[in-house]
């Protein structure tokens, strides 16, 4: 496997289509907007450069990466050779169902379909093609080029052959894959984003501020960041999105998300992107926070 089409070149997607030019594949970076591809390009690159100035890796590794990543605004001319499609697109179930049925009909019986989701089903994704058994997950940790964990998914026809082929993929990256089932959440969010949605619960009753809460878990729970900052960096949009996800999934109240959490997504105050959250981000300073601590 050596062609790898990945579906929208946002913060997901282009860590995705780094990672795998990296290591020698050829990539097609797909996305409908040329703006945010050419965004996404000089993200990677100047990823690359920091990677550089660590020393990390060479110039000439950085030419070859970038020389190993091709853009497309058309799905069926970025997916026409592709073994792999990794879709890494918003996190709305609607469009994700909209992509693979485009994707069913525009690339070969032998592409195997992937999606980056962190909570929507992989069984209900698939079920709008006519190859269930050719749908997993690979759910990747941001940032992409430097986080180990890829949650691979099986969705309920998934088979076993293209859930190997994805965990030996997967190791090929250098990354460490864990097989999980199809519940909402799957591990790592199921986890985490409780954890997240009660952090913003204790800021809204007045229990501690947003320093003193990540403070706590900092250096209490030796968490690299706190679970407020994490959320800004995740973004709140996608925090919020998720929480719902499990909570029409299981249909339990532990999973609702806090209304301090859903009036600032409302109000705008996603996080890094949008230079507001639980902390407030200059401009100068929005792409590169927290990055820095990785690459």
């Amino acid at each position: 496997m050596k062609n790898i089409a990945v579906i929208g070149a946002g913060t997901m997607g282009n860590g995705i289509a780094h990672t795998f030019a990296q290591k020698g594949f050829k990539v097609q970076l797909i996305d409908i907007s040329k703006q945010s591809l050419d965004k996404g390009i000089a993200t990677i690159t100047k990823n690359l450069d920091r990677m550089i100035a660590k020393e990390k890796i060479s110039e000439t590794d950085k030419e070859t990466t970038l020389g190993n990543i091709s853009t497309f605004t058309n799905i069926k001319d970025g997916v026409e050779y592709a073994e792999l499609i990794v879709e890494a697109a918003t996190e709305n179930l609607d469009l994700k169902l909209k992509i693979f049925k485009e994707l069913n009909d525009a690339c070969s019986d032998e592409t195997i379909l992937a999606s980056n989701t962190s909570s929507i089903s992989i069984t209900q994704i698939a079920a709008v093609t006519n190859r269930p058994e050719m749908v997993i997950g690979m759910h990747f940790m941001n940032p992409v080029p430097i986080m180990k964990l890829v949650e691979i998914i099986r969705g309920y026809n998934t088979s076993d052959e293209v859930t190997n082929t994805i965990m030996e993929l997967s190791k090929a990256l250098a990354k460490t894959p864990v097989e999980v089932n199809d519940y909402p959440g799957f591990v790592a969010n199921r986890i985490l984003m409780p954890m997240i949605n009660e952090s913003i619960e204790t800021l809204y009753n007045g229990v501690a501020g947003v320093a003193e809460i990540d403070t706590v878990m900092k250096l209490g729970m030796a968490h690299p960041m706190g679970p407020l900052q994490l959320a800004d960096f995740i973004g709140l949009d996608v925090c919020l999105s998720i929480l719902n996800v499990m909570y029409d999934g299981f249909k339990n109240p532990k999973y609702a998300p806090c209304p301090l959490l859903v009036n600032m997504v409302i109000a705008g105050k996603l996080g890094i992107k949008s230079g507001e959250g639980f902390y407030n981000y200059s401009e100068s300073r929005k792409a590169e926070h927290v990055a820095k601590q990785f690459l």
